[in-house]
């Protein structure tokens, strides 16, 4: 496999909304990202993705966007954004943008102008339709929850939305459309952005004609959607994307691929195909999702993600992640924030981080923060939020409930401002943070962490420094270790004589872990993240809860 630059990055995800600001308004902005590349650089990270700083009436806090070429006025100007490029690409860090192509904001002059007549030139860039029997034109709903349609008064047809009605969907069946999306992507490129994290990519085609379908229960973000997720045909759009505007580039290229399991997935991202760099599938989600209330099951997990692993091992590339801006914080879902704050962020920080792919921090992530504390429903800001809130009301939930269910799921827990030190809104901001910020932020921020060399923060610098250091990390075949336990994640690295084996116990139990095929002994020790007496060679270890340990293999049995 060819090695390239975006298979050794490290990816740090910034929320700019929440990450720092530097006039007070209480909401990020580019000079606050700018302020702290230092501090990203320190860290070791080597590549930044910014969730979307374009033009946007924050329906959605910037997924929708009213102008690709424009930034969005809280966070600043485009000679913000270029000084900002320059001094990511003088310390040597590399810049990707989130890019919302499957729907825009219906303040997007393209959509003022479609809806503006059923005869206006541009009013099939949007998949517009009569209505059913007096209410819309099938049984869909949003993803973010209510009728997928908005009926639009004035010329008596409705526009499909996936997610907000403010986000009407883009007809990628009009080749306009198509080829306007590629020009504003070169003309990002050109700029000198090193590529694109494509949300929602798996949603830009429709089946022809719209039919009916079941609609899913439950989180929906990790639900089944046959009529508009991976619709046969797709790849044709993906393959004209990536032809029209990437080829010759040296760009990264990153798709939220809900619905995308390992069997297909070198369809999307296999070295031979010239697609798309990675996909962040959403395969794992499905353990929290699926029962937010029950703890990690280790097995499981270890069966999805040692099938990825599997699947891309010489023919694609796996994206590594735990944490989004879209996910609770890990250490909330799977670990124990209680009893075992940093043990729990570490072990879980080690399993995913080693394996082969290409790692992707959430800032905050790396401080080990859990979910923020909400003290009332009013706090929440997200738009899915909202719509999940009058759900369970409408279903008749008291407010306690509910406000317990949000708390453990909704987005806006890992949305908190970024805890810089233990001043005022945790250095945040001067002013009045548009999220309040952490109930933790005076002893999990920054600067505390960064003068504790045993913090997760300074364990993350340590991953991130091994896997720079020793190749086997890169492009080592991954070997599944202990797959019948329930209490140990532990794999290999690696073949024959060059081999590092990750072991991580993800209970808050002590653990042992057994091995007949090589020995393990203290001197080839590479991280931990619990103090480990000297021992000589062993096939067991006892772990303690939440310990975890990274080894060099040295004897053969």
């Amino acid at each position: 496999m060819d090695d390239k630059w975006w298979q050794r990055a490290v990816v740090y995800q910034i929320y700019p909304r929440s990450f720092m600001d530097t006039d007070g308004d209480g909401i990020g902005d580019l000079p606050g990202i700018l302020a702290r590349l230092d501090y990203l650089h320190w860290l070791g990270v080597d590549t930044l993705w910014l969730c979307p700083i374009y033009r946007s009436p924050n329906d959605d806090n910037g997924y929708d966007i009213s102008d690709y070429c424009a930034i969005m006025d809280e966070f600043g100007t485009l000679a913000d954004f270029d000084r900002l490029l320059v001094d990511a690409h003088r310390r040597g860090m590399r810049v990707i943008l989130d890019l919302v192509i499957n729907h825009t904001s219906n303040e997007h002059p393209w959509f003022v102008e479609s809806r503006a007549s059923r005869d206006n030139p541009k009013r099939d860039w949007y998949i517009w339709r009569d209505g059913r029997d007096g209410g819309p034109p099938n049984n869909w709903e949003s993803i973010f929850r209510g009728p997928a349609w908005e009926h639009d008064a004035a010329t008596d047809q409705w526009y499909l939305h996936l997610f907000t009605r403010r986000q009407p969907d883009l007809n990628w069946e009009n080749p306009a459309v198509r080829a306007s999306i590629h020009a504003m992507m070169r003309w990002w490129l050109d700029k000198g952005v090193d590529g694109f994290r494509i949300d929602a990519i798996t949603h830009i085609r429709k089946a022809p004609g719209l039919p009916d379908m079941p609609n899913p229960q439950g989180l929906a973000q990790v639900a089944a959607y046959p009529f508009h997720m991976n619709v046969a045909g797709i790849l044709d759009y993906i393959d004209e994307l990536c032809r029209e505007t990437l080829a010759g580039r040296d760009a990264m290229t990153v798709g939220e691929a809900n619905g995308i399991g390992p069997d297909a997935a070198e369809e999307w991202v296999g070295t031979t195909r010239a697609r798309l760099s990675m996909i962040l599938q959403f395969e794992h989600w499905h353990l929290w999702s699926n029962a937010p209330q029950a703890a990690l099951d280790v097995r499981a997990l270890k069966r999805i993600l040692g099938r990825w692993q599997t699947a891309l091992h010489g023919r694609g590339w796996n994206a590594l992640y735990l944490e989004n801006h879209d996910l609770p914080r890990v250490v909330s879902r799977w670990g124990d924030p209680q009893r075992f704050p940093r043990e729990s962020a570490t072990a879980l920080a080690t399993m995913y981080f080693l394996m082969e792919g290409t790692p992707f921090i959430y800032q905050g992530q790396e401080l080990g923060l859990a979910n923020a504390a909400f003290a009332s429903l009013t706090e929440f800001r997200d738009s899915f939020a909202h719509n999940r809130i009058a759900e369970m009301r409408a279903s008749g939930m008291s407010e306690d409930a509910i406000l317990d269910e949000m708390r453990r799921t909704g987005r806006d827990t890992s949305r908190t401002p970024m805890p810089w030190d233990d001043g005022p809104h945790g250095g945040f901001t001067t002013g009045t943070p548009w999220l309040a910020a952490h109930q933790d932020y005076r002893t999990a921020n920054v600067a505390r962490q960064q003068a504790a060399p045993g913090s997760v923060l300074h364990h993350y610098r340590a991953l991130i420094a091994l896997r720079r250091r020793e190749p086997t990390l890169i492009h080592g075949r991954y070997g599944a270790l202990a797959p019948r336990s329930t209490r140990i994640y532990a794999y290999t690295r690696g073949e024959g004589d060059e081999r590092i084996a990750v072991i991580c116990n993800l209970t808050g139990s002590t653990a042992t872990f057994r091995h007949a095929g090589f020995a393990l002994e203290s001197r080839d020790l590479l991280l931990a993240n619990r103090a480990v007496a000297p021992h000589g060679p062993r096939h067991a270890l006892s772990l303690a809860p939440w310990e975890a340990r990274v080894y060099r293999i040295s004897a053969a049995c």
